[in-house]
């Protein structure tokens, strides 16, 4: 059975930092691509970044680029975000997603598996 359990969400001012961890299990992910995606109240789910496990290679929204960083431990099987500088319009449920190999990495329908979510509450 395949789970991704998402950690390390909370409540931070804005300026402040956070790192969320997605653990993954039940099938192998090598050749996945792992992504973060993220819904705030009365708002669509929208794309945050993904990782390719094999390459490492990396995407970013434009809205998170330059402030949070995607990464990946491939022998805990675990995906990280990294948050910096998180502003109130970061205030979402946090999702962490999986998708085998190929394209849509950016899109949330093309993704098989999801976490429960974590929430993200930043303060003004």
């Amino acid at each position: 059975q395949v789970q991704l359990v998402e950690s390390g969400g909370g409540l931070v001012q804005a300026g402040s930092s956070l790192t969320l961890s997605c653990a993954a299990s039940g099938r192998p992910f090598g050749r996945d691509t792992m992504a973060w995606f993220r819904q705030a109240p009365g708002k669509e789910r929208e794309f945050v970044a993904f990782i390719r496990w094999s390459t490492g290679y990396t995407g970013y929204a434009d809205s998170v680029k330059g402030r949070f960083t995607i990464s990946s431990d491939n022998a805990k099987n675990t995906v990280y975000l990294q948050m910096n500088s998180l502003k109130p319009e970061d205030t979402a449920v946090y999702y962490c997603a999986a998708k085998p190999a190929g394209l849509g990495a950016t899109m949330g329908d093309a993704y098989n598996y999801w976490g429960q979510g974590t929430q993200v509450t930043v303060s003004s």
